[in-house]
């Protein structure tokens, strides 16, 4: 198999580690600007010769240039599969794939959490649910200043709505689409950036249950956590730390750790999926939907 990846920034690189990893790729080509030893690079996608000879293709660039990538795609190639980063857009934006397989990467529904959640709610109905995320945006990549990154450039596609869309993908995946009640987003912390810092919205979903979400950039104790409340029981699952904590009526609590993966895992795990049977994969439509959950957050924020 051939795999081209469209970009290759540090979301890039990583996949390019992971596909190298697999041993099903006889070769792995890159679209980017850089000079790369021992790599067939392209400088654009145009450049790109014998465009359709690819079996699989991920789309890793900046955010902003998805839509354009994509439509390109499908009018160059057919019958492809195309994984496409997170978010699927800057902004909400209507696009019809007419000849290709569509996938978007939210490589957290990857995470072996989820599996055990989906059982535990097999025959509960969820009442209130409140998820938390957050980490500080200059310890993402110390290796560059937080004023050049992406993330920090609303126009670019930055801002942690869109960044940790990751929250909103899952939340309508496990509890259904998100009817929005309230939101916040903005920029309250003196890091030197123009995108939104911090975004709080409250929504419903299925069964009427009640779900908060807070996601930021300022927190200095990265956290990645969601409590799920029944009215037999409380979960609360903690995705940096692995665990899940149990709790019952009686007041009793209970703790499980879970097997320890390295990140690269849950791509690999994805990758898989995707090349097979597409499986826990967000699909273009669900994508999509998460983009108008953002895009409706940005109206009702920014008019």
């Amino acid at each position: 198999m051939k795999a081209l990846i469209i970009g290759y920034g540090s979301i890039g690189q990583r996949h390019h580690d992971v596909l190298s990893s697999m041993e099903i790729f006889e070769a792995i080509h890159i679209v980017t600007s850089q000079i790369l030893d021992d790599i067939t690079t392209f400088k654009t996608l145009e450049d790109v010769t014998n465009i359709d000879t690819y079996d699989y293709y991920v789309i890793a660039s900046e955010t902003y240039k998805h839509f354009d990538q994509l439509i390109y795609l499908d009018r160059h190639v057919n019958q492809k599969i195309i994984l496409c980063e997170k978010p699927l857009f800057d902004r909400y934006q209507e696009i019809t794939i007419e000849n290709n397989h569509v996938y978007i990467g939210y490589v957290l529904r990857f995470h072996p959490i989820f599996t055990s959640i989906r059982t535990l709610l097999n025959e509960e109905t969820p009442i209130l649910i409140s998820i938390k995320t957050g980490s500080y945006l200059p310890t993402w990549r110390p290796q560059r200043d937080y004023r050049t990154l992406y993330s920090a450039f609303s126009e670019q596609g930055g801002g942690v709505l869109l960044d940790l869309s990751h929250e909103i993908d899952y939340a309508q995946w496990l509890f259904g689409p998100l009817r929005l009640l309230n939101s916040y987003q903005g920029k309250i912390s003196d890091l030197e950036i123009d995108s939104d810092d911090i975004t709080v919205i409250t929504a419903q979903g299925n069964h009427n249950t009640l779900i908060t979400l807070s996601l930021d950039y300022i927190s200095k104790i990265p956290m990645r956590e969601m409590s799920i409340h029944t009215n037999n029981q409380s979960i609360h699952a903690d995705m940096i730390n692995n665990t899940l904590k149990i709790g019952t009526k009686e007041g009793e609590v209970q703790t499980i750790a879970l097997e320890p993966f390295e990140r690269n895992d849950l791509f690999i795990q994805m990758h898989r999926s995707a090349l097979g049977d597409k499986e826990n994969l967000c699909t273009l439509h669900e994508g999509l939907n998460v983009m108008k959950t953002i895009s409706y957050v940005q109206e009702h924020n920014h008019g």
